[in-house]
């Protein structure tokens, strides 16, 4: 499956006006955004999980990026309010779960294997600073975050 799989092309989209897909698991929906691949793919999407959902565990061969958009989101390392921005990093394995439910923007296979920094960040407390020449505001993440097991912090996050 190809979905805005040329990232050469700038592609805007209104995921309000896609349907939403059934994922593997009941109770939890994505609306794709962008897709190379089937099940195992590099991908971008919108996910909802309903009320009392729970994902299978797994792991992330190539990491995974989570932006809590809605609700809570959890898994065995603790629970993530709308605003949380959290980077599994390659090699990584959570068993997620929400009981109120939730909505995600989550991004898949596309960290370098090299990558070992994990993240978890509130986005809404973190400090943001001028993006260069003066475009978008940027925080560094390193003073606000919270560090799971091995993981190392740095790098920033746009808004």
């Amino acid at each position: 499956m190809q979905i805005n799989a040329d990232l050469a092309q700038r592609v805007v989209i209104d995921q309000s006006a896609l349907s939403w897909t059934p994922s593997p698991v009941p109770g939890i929906e994505r609306r794709m955004l962008d897709r190379v691949g089937d099940e195992i793919a590099r991908a971008t999407s919108i996910v909802r999980y309903l009320p009392g959902s729970r994902f299978t565990a797994h792991q992330h061969e190539l990491g995974e990026e989570i932006l809590v958009l809605e609700g809570q989101f959890s898994d065995e390392h603790g629970d993530y309010p709308a605003g949380t921005y959290i980077k599994n990093p390659p090699g990584s394995s959570h068993s997620p779960f929400t009981e109120m439910g939730c909505v995600l923007l989550v991004k898949l296979r596309h960290l370098h294997p090299d990558d070992q920094q994990g993240h978890i960040i509130d986005t809404k407390t973190a400090t943001w600073y001028p993006g260069p020449l003066g475009t978008k505001d940027v925080f560094q993440s390193a003073p606000t975050l919270r560090r799971r097991r091995n993981f190392r912090g740095g790098g920033c996050f746009r808004r």
